[in-house]
């Protein structure tokens, strides 16, 4: 979730009033920042990936499956550790929105070494087996994308009640409980967010439709105690969710890099911006909504709408006054990037961007080139939507407080992290599209292969930028169902041809509209001979040329061939695989529903496949080795630091 101030939460009036003076001070605290780190280089290789649970509680005599609503006990336990000696563990554990989620990362970053990528996988079941450890009977750790039946009734444990008149999120069908009580930012959030907006956050998601679903799907919204205003942004045909809960009570998968220097971030920021869409359709694992069958496969655009803050204006639904100051916003805060960040990208920024022109000024008069002066002014079109008493007066030379509070509530793809104030860490990325995946082995291989990606990119200065519209395009797509199998995304035709952003000196000359062709996902990981290499031959190329020990080796040959597998069709992806676990369910009624039973036996074979108890060829494949040392041979690890 970003930035976790602590102090006294300020209401959206209040917050309201302070938003031009966040904005003034969060760009004067990124000017003197960056004038700060600019020059900083010499950084070495460092990374890690973010994994995100749901506590499940499991009733094996009533069949039922529910969200456990005790995160914040188990982990206040987990951090005990850390708090100690937090140089010492294995791992960290953060609080996510939900009052059921945890996030966990390594304790400490991977480096440049290969034999890093043989240790992510057992790093990752460590955590699992130490929350798991805190686990009461019945309940279960899970790395699923979302809860299927999230929001329907009875759905937590211990039973609440949703409020639809006071509260926090004011929604139908989600009790504000589900929100993590242990950090006031959350309930801020999903207030202000509300409030911010004038009415409540609307997620339309077309309902899949199946013989026996009624046509068309119209559910009345009366009996959660809607007073009309819901039925009233519910769409026909679709499942309508009306929280931030929906959306941010979902899970991920995350990878954060930290480059050598500011160019060598925006050249990683540009080029894997394509590859959002490639990788959201590739880990696709959330069919389910709300115990509903949706005609989707991922959690995007669910998030997207759960934060929407903008106003009826800023959508364009109404007129904008001459001379109020408001603007016509495209996107939700939580969405896909709108710029490219290199000069070579700057061609591609084919989508009209909308700044704080105030604020570009100023940092184009403080020296910032226009590139990234556009993308921060961008994000700076935000209210501030989560503000703390104790924060709203700082020290602009030091602190950078507000500049994190909207550079962190912009939820986008990619994320480009300035160094922190004072601090051994240097310029970052963020690889932010990926669902999570339901095992160790899954995540772990995408995150490698995102990894190698970037080591690829970098050692061949590929070039995989196309038009940002195209990539908005490729981000719709990648959502719909089974778009791992049907569907086409525009994908750059030459990425090796040496137009790489060191070398591209005159980028004017090109041609955009011929650059970049319609291919499956099966052609972009695998390649198409005669006409594409392919992303995973690049990186097999890429491995040829590097000492790989022989276990490492076959470690990341085995993660490569999964996504090879998947990508190709010959394994189904999650939400394929849920897909076929409810339509093939004896109980169901071919109705797109969910039951409390189907959903049950579904989390519970779930459970079992990720604890290695059921194996599951067609989501893995066959003969899978899994790794359970997390810690790399010293000897590697004196001969990094050489």
């Amino acid at each position: 979730m970003g930035l976790l101030s602590e102090g006294s939460p300020l209401t959206w009036p209040q917050t309201k009033a302070l938003a031009d003076h966040v904005r003034k001070h969060g760009i004067t605290q990124f000017i003197n920042l960056f004038n700060r780190v600019q020059d900083r280089k010499g950084d070495i290789l460092k990374w890690g990936d973010e994994v995100e649970y749901i506590i499940v509680k499991l009733d094996h005599e009533n069949k039922t499956a529910k969200v456990s609503l005790r995160a914040h006990e188990i982990l206040a336990i987990l951090r005990e550790k850390e708090e100690k000696d937090p140089d010492a563990v294995r791992s960290l554990w953060r609080p996510e929105y939900g009052a059921y989620m945890v996030e966990g990362t390594p304790g400490k970053p991977y480096g440049g070494l290969l034999a890093h990528f043989n240790v992510v996988e057992a790093n990752m079941r460590y955590r699992r087996e130490e929350a798991a450890a805190l686990l009461q009977p019945g309940e279960v750790l899970m790395s699923i994308t979302s809860f299927p039946r999230l929001g329907c009734p009875g759905f937590t444990d211990p039973f609440h009640k949703p409020t639809p008149t006071e509260g926090s999120s004011q929604s139908l069908f989600l009790p504000d409980d589900v929100i993590f009580p242990g950090h006031p930012r959350f309930k801020t959030l999903t207030r202000n967010i509300r409030e911010r907006r004038g009415e409540k956050v609307a997620i339309n998601l077309p309902v899949f439709k199946d013989k026996n679903t009624p046509s068309p799907y119209v559910e009345d919204l009366s009996q959660y105690g809607d007073d009309g205003t819901s039925q009233s942004a519910a769409l026909p045909d679709h499942v309508y969710l009306d929280a931030m809960g929906f959306g941010m009570g979902c899970c991920c998968l995350q990878v954060t890099f930290q480059a050598c220097n500011i160019n060598e971030a925006r050249t990683l920021y540009d080029q894997l911006t394509p590859l959002c869409p490639i990788l959201l359709a590739l880990t696709a694992a959330s069919p389910v909504h709300r115990g509903m069958l949706t005609d989707v496969d991922c959690r995007w655009n669910v998030i997207s709408g759960s934060v929407d803050c903008r106003t009826r204006q800023e959508r364009g639904l109404e007129p904008i006054p001459t001379g109020s100051g408001v603007r016509r916003i495209a996107k939700s805060r939580y969405d896909s990037i709108d710029s490219y960040l290199s000069r070579d990208g700057e061609k591609y920024n084919d989508v009209p961007l909308v700044m704080d022109e105030n604020a570009y000024k100023q940092m184009i008069d403080a020296g910032i080139d226009p590139l990234l002066a556009q993308h921060i002014a961008h994000l700076f079109i935000r209210d501030s939507v989560s503000l703390f008493s104790e924060k709203v007066d700082q020290d602009d030379e030091h602190d950078t407080d507000h500049f994190e509070n909207i550079q962190s509530t912009n939820w986008q793809t990619m994320r480009f992290k300035p160094p922190p104030p004072y601090s051994p860490i240097g310029w970052r990325v963020e690889f932010r599209p990926c669902e999570a995946q339901l095992t160790d082995f899954e995540n772990a291989a995408i995150v490698c292969f995102v990894v190698l990606l970037t080591r690829t990119i970098l050692s061949f200065k590929l070039n995989m930028l196309i038009p940002i519209s195209k990539v908005d395009e490729n981000m719709q797509n990648a959502q719909l169902r089974d778009a791992a199998k049907t569907q086409k995304f525009w994908f750059r035709k030459n990425i090796t041809t040496g137009d790489s952003p060191s070398c591209c000196q005159s980028p004017t000359n090109c041609k955009p509209d011929g650059e970049y062709t319609q291919m499956t996902l099966d052609e972009i990981i695998n390649g198409k001979e005669g006409e594409f290499p392919g992303l995973i031959p690049l990186v097999h190329n890429y491995l040829s040329n590097m000492d790989v020990d022989a276990d490492s080796h076959c470690t990341i040959q085995q993660y490569l061939n999964l996504i090879q597998k998947r990508a190709a069709g010959k394994l189904l992806t999650t939400a394929c695989w849920i897909r076929n676990q409810v339509v093939s369910h004896p109980e169901y009624k071919f109705d797109s529903v969910v039951s409390d039973h189907i959903n049950y036996d579904l989390l519970k074979t779930m459970q079992e496949i990720q604890a290695g108890i059921r194996p599951c060829p067609e989501l893995l494949g066959q003969n899978i080795i899994t790794k359970t040392r997390d810690q790399v041979p010293e000897t590697l690890v004196k001969a990094e630091r050489c």
